[in-house]
């Protein structure tokens, strides 16, 4: 089953609205957004418990997880006990759905990302869970005025059968296409932009020259697909947390600190805001014409705030 409300609809592969039809127009619709999530380590909790906070206090309709669900290889299959200790326990006391994609992890090979089979195991735990919401690698879901677009930036990496780069642009464009929502917001495990250790796509690890391992095929794919069309595109794989500076009309964000950290390095993108020194996670707000995203730390701490308005834009 794709939809977990009467307010929700999704669409996979396929394209089409499945399982549900949108209610009456929202003009509010309020989700957070965290990557790398997959420890089960006390961080992984504290962000659990952060989130919770901010979200009694200022409301949350749903997550967005952007992959790396499960470190080191993703699960064996749906009674994997790490589902337990890396998403019911850090999580169930939040009581909302979390929208899922895959990271390299997911797929597997110590984090290689090489195996297609390995994220079996999560689509099957979706079928029995109203939490966990994967209803296939890459799929859409519309709230209210906002439409959501959950992208499998490994196959995209690795541009395979498994459903690769051109296969999900023209299912990014049909999907985009059939949406009339005001917000359109695309999420997947991979930058764009970053200045991670894992830097810009199109050279990842600072190997432009190598081009699977540094990314060309998701530097095309969000220029192709991304750029122009969507208001907000989320990335998790750096553990850090980043507010980069527009480009190509779209805002960037990095939001990988769901469980661990690691040192920012400066791959010369610009950015309104960066840290490494605490996980945390990033709300949205989608009101009207307006978008308010702020950047928490693990102690629900605001870091970090940013407000856009479509009427201001260009």
């Amino acid at each position: 089953m794709c939809a977990v409300s009467a307010l929700s609809a999704c669409s996979t592969e396929g394209g089409s609205p499945k399982d549900a039809s949108p209610g009456p127009p929202e003009d509010v619709v309020r989700f957070v957004a965290l990557g790398d999530t997959g420890e089960g380590n006390e961080a992984q909790h504290a962000v659990g418990q952060a989130m919770g906070v901010i979200c009694a206090e200022r409301g949350c309709d749903f997550a967005l997880l952007l992959g790396d669900n499960f470190y080191n290889s993703g699960v064996d299959a749906a009674d994997d006990p790490q589902f337990h200790d890396k998403f019911e326990a850090p999580y169930a006391h939040l009581g909302f759905p979390f929208y899922v994609v895959l990271g390299n992890h997911d797929y597997g090979g110590d984090g290689l990302g090489s195996e297609p089979d390995r994220p079996l195991g999560q689509l099957d735990y979706a079928m029995g869970s109203t939490q966990w919401v994967m209803p296939a690698r890459h799929y859409r879901h519309d709230h209210g005025h906002a439409s959501f677009f959950g992208l499998d930036t490994n196959a995209i990496l690795w541009d395979t059968q498994w459903g690769g780069a051109q296969d999900q642009l023209d299912w990014l464009r049909a999907e985009t296409a059939a949406s009339d929502a005001r917000w359109k917001v695309a999420y997947g495990h991979h930058p764009y932009l970053s200045n991670g250790r894992h830097g810009n796509a199109g050279d990842y690890e600072g190997l432009a020259g190598v081009p699977l391992i540094a990314g060309q095929d998701v530097k095309d794919f969000v220029e192709d697909g991304v750029c122009g069309e969507m208001d907000l595109y989320l990335a998790g794989h750096d553990h850090d947390l980043q507010w980069l500076e527009p480009k190509c009309g779209v805002e960037f964000v990095v939001s990988g600190a769901g469980a661990k950290t690691r040192s920012l390095v400066g791959r010369g993108s610009e950015t309104f805001f960066e840290t490494d020194a605490t996980e945390g996670f990033v709300w949205f707000e989608l009101a009207d014409e307006r978008l308010h995203g702020v950047v928490y730390d693990r102690n629900a701490q605001v870091l970090f705030e940013r407000e856009i308005s479509q009427e201001d834009a260009p």
